[in-house]
């Protein structure tokens, strides 16, 4: 499992279709708006 790092909900990185790409590490969201949240201010979510 993998956290969704805006929201913090484990993630099936395996099932799950959203996913970002940042700085070559893969991020796994639990939905589409934790994922564009995530776009919109990468840096501040990928620690």
């Amino acid at each position: 499992m993998a956290k969704d790092p805006v929201c913090g909900m484990n993630v099936d990185e395996k099932k799950t279709t959203q996913k970002a790409q940042h700085q070559g590490k893969t991020f796994y969201f639990c939905s589409a708006g934790c994922k564009a949240s995530f776009e919109k201010e990468p840096a501040r979510y990928a620690k």
